[in-house]
This record gives C-alpha cells, sequence and structure tokens, in this order.
C-alpha cells in the first residue's frame, strides 16, 4: 500500500476510500480480474459505487503504473503485480497464469525496435490449453 499512496502523491491522484478498497481488491487478486469482476467484487462491500467509477479508477491505476492492463481475448484483464513477469492464457477458458522464466526475461528487444519505439514493459504471454481444460478434451 505504500506504493499506492507514493504513487498517487506523486501524479496528483487524491487518495479516496474507494480508491483504496479497489486497488486493495486488485492486490487481493490472482486471476487477472476484468472490470466486470472487479466491480462485482468491490460492490459486494461498498454497494453504492458505480461501474464508471471502477472502470475509470483501474485505468488511472493503469496510466500512474501500479496495475498493468493485459489484453487479448476479448475483455481487458488487470494485474496488481507489476513486477517482471510472464503470462499463460488459455484459449479455452480465458484464465492468465502467471509464471517466472529467466530466460523470457533476459531476452533483448531488437534493435529496431529500441530505435522506432520507447519500451518500458516487456512481458511474453503464451497462449495454448491449460491442464485442467486439456483434461476435459
Amino acid at each position: 500500500m505504500e506504493l499506492f499512496y507514493q504513487e498517487c502523491s506523486d501524479h496528483c491522484l487524491k487518495v479516496t476510500p474507494q480508491r483504496v478498497f479497489i486497488y486493495q481488491e486488485l492486490l487481493k487478486a490472482t486471476d487477472h480480474p476484468s472490470i466486470d469482476e472487479i466491480y462485482k467484487r468491490v460492490r459486494a462491500y461498498l454497494p453504492n459505487i458505480s461501474f464508471d467509477t471502477v472502470y475509470r479508477t483501474a485505468l488511472s491505476f493503469a496510466d500512474i503504473g501500479i496495475i498493468a492492463v493485459i489484453e487479448g481475448g476479448g475483455s481487458k484483464r488487470f494485474d496488481a503485480n507489476t513486477g517482471l513477469h510472464h503470462h499463460f492464457r488459455c484459449l479455452k477458458c480465458q484464465r492468465i497464469i502467471d509464471f517466472d522464466c529467466e530466460y523470457y526475461d533476459s531476452i533483448k528487444v531488437p534493435d529496431e525496435l529500441q530505435r522506432r519505439f520507447k519500451i518500458i514493459n516487456q512481458r511474453i504471454v503464451l497462449e495454448g490449453v491449460c491442464d485442467e481444460c486439456a483434461k476435459t478434451e
């Protein structure tokens, strides 16, 4: 939470009870929830919060770098783990699973891309069928 307070202060983002609660829910989540899922979880405790508030808050958090947006496979998903790690996405159930791999961590971005773009993050996303879905095939 210390990072949350510092980043909000650094980016002139007012710390409200709603923002604190949404961030805490994201920190607890290990399933890379969508906005719909975050909204349902937060609304269980803050019944008057609007979907728009949750949506704008999550995007604000992503803008200041305290959460990551994971795209692909439909809706945006959110990840409070901003440390270096990679993802596996199941094409059947859409589950996203974190994994670490030193080899992937050290892959060099091609020089051409480094010249053309400002690289901020480097993550590998593998797609396939998870072990649970493979059992039902």
